[in-house]
C-alpha cells in the first residue's frame, strides 16, 4: 500500500508518501480499505512532536491520522463475518494510521455508513461531528437565541450554524475573506461577517448585549471582541482557540461567563459506558436526517504535506480530508 509517512518531527515537509506494508487485522480487527482520512488541527501539532492527548508520542516512524472511512476488505479472528465487504467509518481513538490506503482497527470501533453520505462526509461527522455533539449539550439554542459562532466556515463552525439554524436561533458567524463569508451566508447564517476587516467590531454594535450564545474555538482578540457583545446571561462556550496555537492556554477566560469544555467535562456532560462513541452516534444520525451537512476540503492522500499547510495558513473550508 501508499501512506503518509512521519520520519522525524517538524514542517509539514517532512509528511512523505511512500510505500507501506500492509498492515494485517489481529483478533477482533478489520482492516479498511480507505476511501477517505481525516484531517484534524491537533495532527499538525503531533507532526511537530506534541505530545497531545495520548499517553506517548508514537514512536517514529509513524503514518499519522485518527479518522478513517473505507470498505472493509478483512477481517482478524472473532471480527464479526457480516461486516466484510461494508462501508464503514472509524475513530482510531490513540491508534495512528489513518493517512494510508489500508488501515486497521478495533470492530467495536465501526460504524456503517448511512446512505446519503459518501467517505469524505462520513469522516467529518466522525471526528467534527461528534464534537460538534459534545459542543452543543451545554448550550443548546432556541429561536429566543442569537448565536454568534467565530470561524463558522470550517469544519465546526459549519456544524455549529446548520445545528443553531435547526433551532430556530438568529445565527450570525464570523470568517476570513470573502469567498468564506459568501460560503457562511449560504450555509443559512442570518449574518457572515469578515474578521480580516479592521472595522468588522463596529459591524456588531447593533447586536451588542444581545448575543446569548458564542460557540468559541478561535480565542485570541477575536474572542474578547465576542463576549463584549453578550447579553447579562449569555453563555461563552469554549472549545478551542486555533487563533493561538493548539498548545496554548486560553487567556481570556471571563469568570462566570466562559465555560472551557474540552476533553474530560465533554464527556461527563454526555454520560454512558462510552460517552464518544454515543456522540458519534448522534452526529451520524443527524447527518443520515439531513439535519446536518458536513463542508469537506479534499485534498489527494499524496498532497498531505500541502493539506497540513493549508490548515495551518487558515487556507480550508471545512473539514479537511485526504483521499486515496
Amino acid at each position: 500500500m501508499h501512506a503518509i509517512r512521519l520520519h522525524a518531527f517538524g514542517p509539514a515537509e517532512n509528511l512523505t508518501h511512500e510505500e507501506a506494508e500492509d498492515p494485517r487485522p489481529g483478533p477482533g480487527q478489520v482492516r479498511i480499505a480507505v476511501r477517505a482520512a481525516g484531517v484534524h488541527l491537533l495532527d499538525t501539532a503531533l507532526r511537530e512532536g506534541m505530545q497531545g492527548p495520548a499517553p506517548a508520542p508514537a514512536p517514529l516512524p509513524t503514518v499519522p491520522g485518527r479518522e478513517v472511512a473505507g470498505v472493509v476488505d478483512a477481517l482478524g479472528e472473532r471480527a464479526p463475518a457480516h461486516l466484510l465487504g461494508r462501508r464503514v467509518v472509524a475513530h482510531l481513538g490513540f491508534a495512528p494510521g489513518g493517512y494510508a490506503e489500508l488501515a486497521v482497527t478495533d470492530a467495536d470501533r465501526l460504524h456503517e455508513i448511512p446512505e446519503r453520505l459518501d467517505h469524505a462526509e462520513a469522516v467529518a461527522m466522525i471526528g467534527t461531528g461528534r464534537t460538534t455533539m459534545g459542543i452543543v449539550q451545554f448550550a443548546e439554542p432556541g429561536p429566543t437565541d442569537v448565536v454568534l459562532v467565530p470561524a463558522a466556515a470550517g469544519g465546526i463552525g459549519t456544524l455549529l450554524v446548520q445545528y443553531a439554524k435547526n433551532a430556530g436561533a438568529t445565527v450570525i458567524g464570523l470568517a476570513g475573506g470573502p469567498t468564506k463569508t459568501a460560503r457562511v451566508t449560504a450555509n443559512g447564517a442570518d449574518l457572515a461577517i469578515d474578521y480580516t476587516n479592521p472595522d468588522w467590531p463596529e459591524r456588531l454594535d447593533a447586536h451588542r448585549g444581545k448575543v446569548t450564545i458564542i460557540y468559541d474555538g478561535v480565542g485570541g482578540d477575536t474572542a474578547r471582541t465576542a463576549v463584549g457583545l453578550l447579553a447579562p446571561d449569555g453563555r461563552h462556550i469554549v472549545f478551542g482557540w486555533s487563533s493561538q496555537g493548539i498548545r496554548s492556554n486560553s487567556p481570556y477566560l471571563v469568570d462566570g461567563v466562559s465555560l472551557n469544555v474540552l476533553g474530560p467535562e465533554m464527556m461527563r456532560r454526555t454520560g454512558g459506558p462510552n460517552p464518544l462513541r454515543t456522540l458519534e452516534l448522534r452526529a451520524l444520525t443527524q447527518a443520515a436526517g439531513g439535519r446536518l451537512t458536513p463542508a469537506v476540503h479534499r485534498f489527494p492522500l499524496a498532497e498531505a504535506a500541502a493539506a497540513h499547510r493549508a490548515l495551518e495558513n487558515r487556507e480550508t473550508t471545512g473539514k479537511v480530508v485526504l483521499e486515496p
